[in-house]
């Protein structure tokens, strides 16, 4: 392949890259987003954990937000280590651009090299005035005179051509010192966010070591759970049974018989699926739905008909939806304060609160304070909330906006 021809497919190659780059640049934004979410997790969690920690007995609650410290901080890794293989790709990438540039600056050189020879050997000047005028036509002359112009016009280019390389070859040099410059930064990070990771993995078995000697206090708290959420658990079934039964106006109904105005405010509640705003500003899901294993003995079962997500102290408690304030009740236990508000055939439930700030029949917006979380005697903050459709419990993680 000549000289001449490889240029033009190394300016082919460099145009196939150009989409990588912009796939990767893409990709590498993507992971840059996931780490600041994940470090804003962990930070989250960290104040959490510092105020669990004030009660200085160790607590579920501490192991929460520990764990809650430990996926950030791998999520962090894990980001990290995705950056850091984009780099090694466009690195990579970055090398055989140069490889073939500075191939093909050598092929231009001695090209070039060729032709200044080549017109060395013809004594280019009194030799190529003769050359033009010996034509015996005065058509050859002109076709030789545009040859020469050609030739010298070819010199010229060539020249500029090595001196393009030459630039674009340096510019390559220097993105890739830039970008190993950036990994370096990236390799620091990730040895010390595992540095981080190993001294959270240690803190969490020490705490797990003081728990398992609290194994009787345990299952009292735990038994004593079960008990406040069946309690709830039928409140929330006898008030949403009693909506329905007053809206069928005594006909057998299964569901909510909704008017107008009630149907639209149903139904937009159902269009915000996955997108409902969560009930506390900050805070992380320390209770999935349904029934979980208990975070120290896996062997004891905890049953939960919502979400329970553990939050700062004090934390404002909002509504996630507009609606009108359905009950508000005081449930024995941890439950505490209760209120439950509804959204046609929708109703979400907030439990688990200190105080109220709304009262039953309170037509209320979205994002509107309904009171404040409690803090248990461990130091935890936490808050219980539910998402019911008539009498079907639904998996209110499901419901609620991504963190």
């Amino acid at each position: 392949m000549c000289p001449k021809n490889k240029w033009i497919y190394v300016l082919y190659g460099l145009l196939l890259f150009l989409p990588l780059f912009g796939f990767a640049q893409k990709s590498k934004t993507q992971l840059e987003q996931e780490k600041r979410d994940a470090i804003n997790k962990l930070k989250e969690a960290q104040k959490i954990l510092e105020e669990t920690e004030k009660k200085k007995e160790v607590s579920v609650g501490q192991l929460n937000a520990l764990n809650q410290q430990i996926v950030a901080s791998q999520s962090i890794i894990n980001s990290i280590s995705g950056e850091i293989a984009i780099y090694n790709d466009e690195m990579l990438e970055l090398n055989e651009v140069i490889e073939s540039l500075e191939d093909d600056l050598e092929h231009l050189k001695k090209e070039y090299a060729a032709m200044v020879y080549a017109s060395y050997k013809s004594s280019y000047g009194l030799r190529n005035i003769l050359f033009i005028f010996s034509a015996e036509t005065f058509n050859q002359l002109v076709l030789r005179a545009k040859y020469m112009d050609q030739y010298t016009s070819a010199r010229k280019k060539q020249l500029s051509l090595i001196q393009e390389v030459r630039e674009s070859l340096q510019d390559q040099i220097a993105m890739l010192e830039i970008k190993k410059m950036e990994k370096d930064e990236l390799l620091n990070q990730e040895v010390n966010q595992n540095k981080s990771l190993v001294g959270l993995r240690k803190k969490q078995n020490t705490l797990i070591k003081s728990l398992n000697l609290k194994e009787s206090e345990i299952k009292k708290e735990l038994q004593n759970r079960r008990k406040a959420i069946a309690r709830l658990d039928k409140l929330i079934a006898d008030i949403v049974a009693a909506e329905i039964k007053a809206s069928s106006k005594g006909k057998s109904s299964t569901k909510v018989e909704m008017n107008s105005s009630e149907l639209a405010i149903s139904k937009a509640f159902e269009n915000n699926y996955a997108k409902l705003q969560w009930p506390v500003a900050t805070g992380f899901i320390s209770a999935r739905f349904g029934t979980n294993p208990h975070p120290v003995y896996k062997t004891l079962k905890i049953p939960n008909d919502g979400i329970d997500i553990q939050t700062n102290e004090n934390q404002e408690v909002r509504a996630v939806f507009d609606g009108r304030v359905k009950a508000v009740a005081v449930v024995p236990g941890d439950m505490r304060y209760v209120v439950l508000v509804q959204h046609g055939e929708y109703f979400t439930v907030y439990a688990k609160l200190k105080e109220v700030s709304v009262s039953k029949g309170d037509n209320i917006q979205e994002n509107q304070r309904i009171g404040i979380v409690n803090t248990d005697k461990n130091g935890t903050s936490e808050v219980q909330f539910q998402i019911w459709k008539n009498t079907q419990k639904l998996n209110p993680e499901n419901w609620i906006a991504k963190k």
